[in-house]
């Protein structure tokens, strides 16, 4: 069982910077891709960033140019430098993992944006 444990949300205000932490543990052959994703309250969840394993990133153009999304192979870590926030920013961000083509989500971190 892939189990998916999330770090770093939190309140801060607009401007300012967060760094989000994702770790996978459990059985995993191959890790296709990581990512994050994130849901505003009455929203739709939506896709933030994601990147392979080979290192291809794709960005939502709202948070191109102020998100970075990076990974540790070794550590099955992903992680999502976020600066220049907005208080449209504010939503539950969850990781998701696709490791042997199956996905996973983490239980979500909320990330308060003040104005």
């Amino acid at each position: 069982q892939v189990q998916l444990v999330e770090s770093g949300g939190g309140l801060v205000q607009a401007g300012g910077s967060l760094r989000l932490s994702c770790a996978a543990s459990g059985s995993m052959y191959s890790v296709n891709v990581m990512g994050w994703y994130r849901q505003a309250p009455g929203k739709q969840r939506e896709l933030v960033a994601t990147i392979t394993g080979g290192g291809s990133r794709n960005y939502a153009e709202s948070v191109k140019g102020r998100f970075t999304i990076s990974r540790d192979n070794a550590k099955n870590t992903v992680y999502l430098q976020m600066d220049s926030l907005k208080p449209e920013d504010t939503a539950v961000y969850y990781c998701r993992l696709v490791a042997d083509f199956v996905g996973y989500w983490g239980q979500g971190t909320q990330v308060t944006v003040s104005s």
